[in-house]
């Protein structure tokens, strides 16, 4: 109801603008080049976004004809972005690597964002929404955690270009360095072993960025990567309503909000990956494909807030602070799937 109230005359030329942007992105991310860098329409699409948060005639009070449409991306568009984004996985994959890899998924997803707040405060003095938000881009699925996450966490939209920035940077590591280290810690098996496919899924920020890194082992390390990547973005629904209790257990005062705001789109996307087993597949097809569409048109909305001098401001710390992060996901990921895991 709010999308389709939204829709009036004031916010069309923004929509319009934010899913003409999007196709483009969509249909840049097809490029051979772009596919080889792990470049995909969400990373394009904030770039773009700040692109053109930069145009002049976008810009001063020609902002006004697009404000609405673009308020509307960033909020009811993303929301059903995330919720449709649940097509991707059903309750089938988490059978079949068996709960091993469930818990070290949840091991990873929980360290890693605890780690991302103790450093991001203690050590690199981050507000802590920012360190939430590399934290969940970190241990989740990438852009997309940072786009679920940052409603949540009443982050700015500079956090979030921060956030999708290290993101990028250390996935496109992630890509070089992960197909080296199979032959170090698996040698002479990686192609086989399911162990180097989980390291690959438990580990890597995107899901592109998986596929890239296990694939060039083999397919059999990239069905295994991809199916323990969709058990972490799984646990983006569960995430959410753990740090929205936690941000709102305590007092304003205190640093809490003083009371739970329950994200129900994290509640929606449960519901869509419960039912995606009994949809026709024409229709999950579709809906994927809707999905990729609504959530480039937020990263795009997104990125038309994020000022050049807003990402100097905030330093080298956040990109200090996602390197620790990808130091621990390559260690504790190793050590687990290489002599803990039981594949």
């Amino acid at each position: 109801m709010q999308i389709v109230t939204g829709l009036g005359s004031r916010a069309v030329p923004g929509l319009a603008l934010t899913g003409a942007g999007a196709l483009l992105c969509l249909l840049l991310e097809r490029l051979p080049l772009l596919q080889a860098w792990s470049f995909g329409a969400l990373t394009l699409a904030i770039g773009l976004g700040m692109v053109l948060g930069h145009v002049p005639w976008l810009q001063g009070a020609g902002a006004t004809r697009w404000a609405a449409g673009v308020q509307l991306a960033k909020g009811p568009v993303l929301r059903a972005g995330i919720v449709l984004y649940g097509l991707r996985l059903s309750v089938q994959d988490i059978t079949a690597l068996g709960w091993g890899a469930v818990a070290l998924d949840v091991f990873i997803l929980s360290s890693t964002v605890a780690l991302a707040w103790a450093l991001g405060r203690y050590v690199f003095k981050l507000e802590p929404r920012s360190a939430l938000l590399i934290g969940a881009g970190s241990a989740i699925c990438g852009a997309a955690a940072v786009l679920a996450t940052a409603p949540v966490a009443q982050a700015r939209e500079r956090d979030v270009g921060v956030a999708v920035a290290t993101v990028v940077v250390f996935g496109t590591l992630s890509m070089f360095l992960y197909p080296w280290l199979a032959g170090v810690l698996w040698p002479a098996t990686a192609h086989s072993s399911p162990g180097y496919g989980v390291y690959v899924g438990a580990t890597v920020h995107e899901v592109a960025q998986v596929v890239v890194a296990a694939s060039a082992i083999g397919g059999q390390a990239a069905h295994t990567a991809v199916i323990t990547k969709m058990l972490r973005v799984l646990l983006l629904a569960p995430f959410l309503l753990i740090l929205s209790w936690w941000l709102g257990r305590g007092a304003p005062a205190d640093g809490g909000r003083g009371r739970i705001t329950i994200p129900w789109f994290a509640l929606g996307f449960v519901a869509v990956v419960l039912l995606h087993p009994g949809l026709p597949p024409p229709l999950v097809r579709l809906g994927v494909l809707l999905d990729q569409g609504l959530l480039t048109m937020a990263m795009l909305a997104l990125g038309m807030g994020i000022q050049w001098q807003a990402l100097r401001c905030a330093g080298i710390r956040p990109l200090w602070l996602a390197g620790a992060l990808w130091l621990w996901l390559l260690g504790a990921g190793a050590v687990l799937t290489r002599w803990g895991w039981p594949g």
